[in-house]
């Protein structure tokens, strides 16, 4: 055990980080649930009948729980030392445990209900009427009304579920780290970008090896597979990377089909046909069925532009001298095709792109759109030297919230890009702001020993992405904090991050941040007409192969019930969607992390959903100006600030003046 203050406990900002240590995690969380239950039993056993005694004591032993683990489960995404992996595994039981009890705690339900039939709970308007609706929705959801029998049955089957999706997100984290190919004939990395090079040589040289290392994680895996002309090691990587969780104490294949099974259970003993009834309920598109018309009529319009792009590959792979297309092939005659049509590839882009000067121009971005400020602040209370600090304020000076970057891959760091919500803050009583916190990384292209480090325009889209959930989060002016930033329907909440990947495409907001890292020089006109006239290259294969993820999460969800293994059902749902078996030979399940570690089970359909939305409400922009303040300050005010205060379509009405048009997304991604 540690013998300093637990930093867990402390509730100052910025976040002591650094003094985290992993004997930190089981004493302070034993706190924490300590005086959370004391709180609840008093809770349970009161009488009073105002807002403040019932709903507003149950958020503040709520987030008082949530402010203990939530600095826990995010190093857990950073930094996941095994000494606090361990002590992670140990915690995580007892946080199910008590969200579990907590929502099945008679005296407390009691309590809710006697309040929301007490003249003060029935006369109740606006927010706080919609948060005691969404309060009481919430517990019945999580199995209130169910006999006691049932309640320990739905608090097992959720502790197993946490316990498996750790165990699925370690696996995977352990597998990704634990590869590597040391390559020592440069031949055979012909084709691969004097950026991956360098960084290949010197992960080669960090480990005290001679040449090249080759890892799974992103920008090496990308960098091979776009790039390197040796079929064989395109092949060989591309195998390693789907291979993950397949083999051995890592193998994820029987997670997988267990955390089907057991949701399934839960949301057949909560009163539900299938589990995605139960989880979109509360979303958007409010059932599986809606998503299936919605998944049908997206994939039937974007099968002549997949079968037209399908063929064009097939005809590159052949010119190539190909034998046929094979998975392995397809990123590789990609960037050879987008190069030969449109005279552009990702590396030529690269150097105008540097990550500084990106992040700079997009914080001048926010503050011309949203009246939003961003100035870095020394803050050495991290978790990683590269991570660095910003504070946001508003037109008026008020700081609206802090947040962390972190931008480059590490053994002990999860895969991918994502934003994390670390504290809500938001408008308090006397009229004061508390300020919001939050993270966003992801894992790009780090610096070399000659050059800094430099994006290629997805990773540019890939960071305005995640900054636009920031913004959501950290422009919130909800008052009760369950409500405000993302705490909305999960297929709204890429509205505000995928918006914000349509500047990275417009010459007004380009020329404030794509300058050459060497000399200074803006963007040329001739490469952003070429980049533009590319923007829909290929855009036929690529949506179907979202659409593929969403119709397999969707399937798995609502069919499988263990008549074939699942690694066969998948192959056979994703079968359509590609050109050969061979692309069903390996597949994304035993990786898929959406859907066994995060929270897109039954939702991955969300991503297209918002997508659909966004291009209808970018349109707004492109018509008054996509700098033009008062249109940002209008997304501010009717998306940014709102949270869930009210429902979505009409946050959404409120800032286009009508309902969406379906249409925008294929004009906008296929031209159709």
């Amino acid at each position: 055990m540690s013998n300093h203050p637990n930093p867990l406990l402390d509730r100052t900002l910025p976040v002591p980080f650094d003094r985290i240590d992993p004997g930190d995690v089981g004493p302070a969380v034993t706190d924490a649930l300590t005086r959370a239950e004391e709180r609840i039993e008093a809770l349970g056993a009161g009488s009073g009948c105002s807002y403040g005694d019932v709903v507003g004591e149950l958020d503040a032993l709520t987030e008082e729980v949530e402010r203990t683990w939530s600095p826990v489960s995010h190093l857990h995404n950073v930094d996941a030392t095994p000494e606090l992996r361990e002590a992670y595994a140990a915690a995580l039981p007892e946080i199910t445990r008590f969200s579990s009890r907590l929502h099945h705690h008679e005296g407390l339900c009691r309590r809710l209900r006697d309040f929301a039939a007490s003249p003060a709970g029935t006369t109740l308007t606006g927010l706080g009427r919609r948060h005691l609706d969404r309060t009481l929705r919430d517990f019945r959801r999580a199995g209130a009304a169910l006999n006691p029998v049932d309640k320990k049955t739905l608090e097992d089957l959720r502790l197993e579920l946490s316990e498996l999706g750790r165990s699925f997100e370690e696996n995977l984290l352990e597998e990704t780290a634990a590869y590597g190919k040391v390559v020592t004939d440069s031949d055979t990395l012909a084709g691969l970008p004097e950026t991956a090079l360098e960084r290949a040589a010197q992960l080669a040289a960090d480990r005290g090896e001679e040449g090249w290392l080759i890892t799974l994680d992103m920008p090496s895996v990308q960098a091979v597979l776009q790039h390197a002309d040796d079929r064989a090691l395109r092949r060989e990587i591309h195998a390693a990377y789907l291979d993950r969780g397949t083999a051995g104490d890592r193998d994820n294949r029987p997670l997988v089909g267990r955390i089907l099974e057991l949701r399934r259970q839960v949301a057949e003993l909560l009163g539900y046909p299938d589990f995605p009834d139960y989880r979109l309920e509360t979303l958007m598109a409010r059932s599986g069925g809606r998503v299936r018309t919605f998944l049908d009529e997206l994939i039937d319009r974007t099968r002549p532009f997949h079968d037209r792009d399908t063929s064009e590959l097939e005809d590159h792979a052949r010119r190539s001298g190909l034998d046929a297309l094979e998975p392995w092939d397809v990123g590789w005659l990609m960037e050879k095709l987008r190069k030969e049509r449109f005279d552009v590839d990702d590396e030529m882009l690269r150097p105008w792109f540097p990550l500084d000067e990106v992040q700079s121009g997009l914080f001048e971005i926010a503050d011309r759109l949203f009246g939003l400020s961003v100035e870095r602040v020394d803050n050495r209370a991290v978790w990683h030297p590269d991570v660095g600090y910003y504070e946001v304020r508003d037109e008026a000076g008020v700081h609206l919230g802090s947040f962390y970057t972190d931008w480059f891959p590490r053994e002990t760091k999860r895969q991918g890009a994502w934003m994390d919500s670390l504290v809500p803050g938001g408008p308090t009583r006397d009229g004061a702001f508390d300020p919001h916190l939050a993270f966003i990384g992801g894992n790009f292209t780090p610096p070399t020993p000659t050059r800094p480090a430099l994006l290629t325009h997805r990773e540019v889209c890939t960071l305005f992405h995640e900054f636009g959930h920031l913004l959501h989060h950290t422009a919130s002016r909800v008052e009760v904090r369950a409500r405000g930033g993302v705490n909305v329907a999960w297929d709204w909440v890429e509205v505000p991050s995928q918006i914000m990947e349509n500047w990275c495409w417009e010459r007004d907001a380009l020329d404030l941040f794509a300058r050459h890292y060497e000399t200074g020089e803006p963007l040329p006109d001739a490469m952003l007409e070429r980049l533009l006239a590319a923007r829909r290259f290929m855009g036929g294969w690529m949506q179907m192969r979202q659409l593929s993820f969403a119709n397999l999460d969707l399937e798995l969800h609502r069919s499988w019930r263990g008549e074939v293994p699942v690694m066969e059902y998948a192959a056979r749902a994703l079968r359509s969607f590609v050109p050969s078996d061979r692309f069903v030979e390996r597949h994304i399940l035993p990786s898929f992390a959406h859907l066994f570690g995060g929270g897109y089970a039954s939702a991955y359909y969300s991503y297209i959903w918002s997508e659909t939305l966004e291009a209808d409400a970018f349109s707004r922009f492109a018509g008054e100006g996509v700098l033009n303040a008062a249109t940002g300050r209008a997304f501010r005010d009717c998306v940014l600030a709102q949270g869930d205060r009210r429902d979505p379509e009409e946050l959404f009405r409120d800032f286009m003046g009508r309902d969406p048009d379906p249409g925008a997304l294929i004009r906008r991604n296929l031209g159709g």
